[in-house]
């Protein structure tokens, strides 16, 4: 669907194609799709660009309600297959890589980067059309002031440009057309979210929940806050409880590119998408001070063109726009587009996680559940929340994400036995546990970077990315006091603990990378403004992870949807104007 016309031959055989749209949006994951959602309703014509494959809502989805004994491989993937072009994928989040949706997964061994051995760092990359808005996890939580003034209050990072009233009109907005399911609680420092009606807790949940407010003043066990409808919204129908998010959603009750914001845009008319098309970089005009246009080339065919328009909007991911921003080299930004402040790559963050206890809860047994609730529980933070009797030896804090679940017959994988017995010892549920895994927060790094190798270059001929990040102390005394205090709340519920853990986890496996091209108060040490406007190139915009300023420990999301919409209410105004 991508209209414009060739104007002429570059020397290198690129092609130069005059602009037909008014603004480019680079990627079709949750940001990319919100802001062609955004600017096509504010009247702008543009072209969404897409380096994966085409992926059709409904239609795409051959692994949704297949059971896994119909797969070839019972729906655990082709091993050999996986490990060879998908080891980082089918490793870590190795539960939603199947046979039914390795589609939606992009082919490492086709697309690799350079990992520092000795601070390794796990990068999973979608494949196609959507993104990663096909396989996220869906949980949507605000952020306060605790969250967007805590690099000022304890000196780590910048100095936030904004604070939650700027963006609570916005996170209003998104909400608004998301739709988020979810229990209200009043808590300043978790603000509550425009909901659709909760997802039920189940029987043990609603235990933990009661014993925990008893025991721990100030602690609140609850639903999880979660994009999935749990009633029609906007023409989208309400979750039937399957249960496979991650095979694709073809009523929509999951929030994705494909069934809310692109067909929003797309309705529009005004919307064309391109697939198959990877950005080497974006064009710079030092007397203007504009980014005039995005090189691209075909993945099919290798053909290389420069597509211009008055706006673009960066929104591949963290890595990968940080990746296009840095080769976007030239005589006048030497180190890359948009980093005279010479930090963008620098201060890459992510969540670390795991589990943190796990214990079988006792008196449940006559009691099951029905249905196969797409999701968890939520634990907000409980300390440094500014109060002088929570000082801990750790700055920030964590959450908890977890549930309460009764073994089925899956359980049968660790059992002993064989046979008739066996099969017959499964018939019977096994008993209810606990799991509570902490979230944590990590502090911004300048060693923590997003770097491009002298080197080594991918099929594209495009310098490959190299990513260096470590946890430090910090996160770890914070995932040693998630331990300690997730076995306390099992215990105090009644629960027998199994498992203490304090193992951080593998940088990257949060898969909440961000913060490469952080927004700030000042072009000398920050990359975008409070506008998610880049300070050196104003008709720039990043909206996607990298422009995240600190981690707060929940889930973010939300946050880039709300701040890609502020940003492009801003970029049009900026447009009507005449500045941009």
């Amino acid at each position: 669907m991508y209209r414009g016309r060739i104007a002429r031959s570059c020397l290198d055989g690129a092609l130069i194609v005059e602009a037909t749209f008014d603004a480019i949006v680079i990627g079709s994951g949750i940001t990319g799709g919100w802001a062609a959602k955004e600017l096509t309703e504010r009247g702008l014509k543009v072209l969404m660009l897409e380096r994966g494959h085409p992926i059709e809502h409904g239609r795409d989805y051959p692994g949704e309600h297949k059971n896994p004994w119909d797969e070839k491989f019972r729906g655990q993937g082709n091993r050999k297959k996986l490990d060879e072009e998908y080891p980082i994928a089918s490793g870590g989040a190795g539960y939603s890589v199947k046979d039914g949706n390795l589609h939606f997964w992009m082919n490492e061994k086709e697309n690799p980067y350079v990992s520092d051995s000795a601070r390794p760092f796990n990068w999973y990359r979608a494949g196609g059309l959507g993104g990663r808005s096909l396989l996220w996890g869906r949980q949507t939580y605000r952020w306060s002031d605790l969250d967007f003034g805590a690099n000022a209050q304890d000196g780590n990072g910048v100095d936030w440009p904004i604070r939650y009233a700027d963006i609570q009109p916005w996170y209003d907005h998104v909400e608004d057309h998301v739709g988020i399911s979810g229990q209200a609680e009043g808590l300043p420092h978790l603000p509550d979210s425009k909901f659709l009606p909760p997802m039920e807790l189940n029987c043990v949940e609603k235990h933990c929940r009661e014993k925990i407010a008893e025991n721990f003043p100030g602690r609140i066990l609850t639903i999880g806050r979660t994009a999935i409808l749990t009633k029609a919204h906007k023409g989208r129908a309400a979750c039937h409880y399957c249960g496979p998010c991650y095979m694709g959603c073809s009523t929509g009750s999951y929030f994705s590119t494909q069934s809310s914001t692109l067909p929003a845009a797309q309705a529009t008319g005004r919307l064309s998408v391109r697939t198959d098309t990877v950005v080497e970089g974006i064009d710079f005009d030092p007397k203007r001070k504009r980014a005039t246009g995005v090189r691209v080339i075909d993945a099919r065919t290798g053909q290389k063109e420069t597509l211009a328009a008055r706006l673009i909007f960066l929104c591949a991911s963290t890595v990968a726009s940080t990746q296009i921003l840095l080769n976007s080299r030239s005589e006048h930004a030497p180190d890359g587009l948009a980093n005279s402040s010479g930090v963008l790559g620098k201060y890459l963050m992510d969540h670390h996680l795991g589990l943190s206890a796990i214990g079988v809860m006792p008196g449940f047994d006559q009691q099951d559940t029905f249905g196969r609730r797409p999701n968890g529980i939520y634990i907000p933070r409980f300390k440094n929340l500014g109060d002088e009797g929570s000082k801990e030896s750790f700055l920030r804090g964590y959450g908890y994400q977890g549930r309460a679940l009764r073994s089925g017959w899956e359980m049968g994988n660790t059992l002993p036995g064989f046979g008739v017995k066996l099969k017959e010892s499964l018939r019977k549920p096994g008993p209810w546990i606990m799991a509570l895994s902490g979230f944590g927060e990590c502090l911004p790094n300048e060693e923590n970077r997003v770097t491009l190798d002298a080197e080594k270059v991918d099929r594209f001929g495009i310098p490959q990315v190299e990513v260096s990040f470590a946890f430090g102390e910090n996160e770890q005394k914070m995932r040693d006091d998630a331990a300690e205090e997730a076995a306390a709340m099992i215990q105090a519920s009644g629960g027998v603990v199994l498992v203490k853990m304090a193992n951080m986890s593998t940088p990257g496996d949060g898969i909440h990378e961000m913060g490469t091209a952080r927004m700030g108060r000042n072009p000398k040490t920050s990359v975008l403004n409070a506008n998610n406007q880049t300070h050196d190139v104003p008709n720039l915009y990043v909206t996607d992870g990298s422009c995240m300023t600190s981690s707060a420990c929940q889930n973010p999301s939300l946050t880039y949807m709300a701040l890609t919409a502020r940003a492009c209410a801003h970029a049009v105004g900026e447009m009507k104007t005449g500045s941009i």
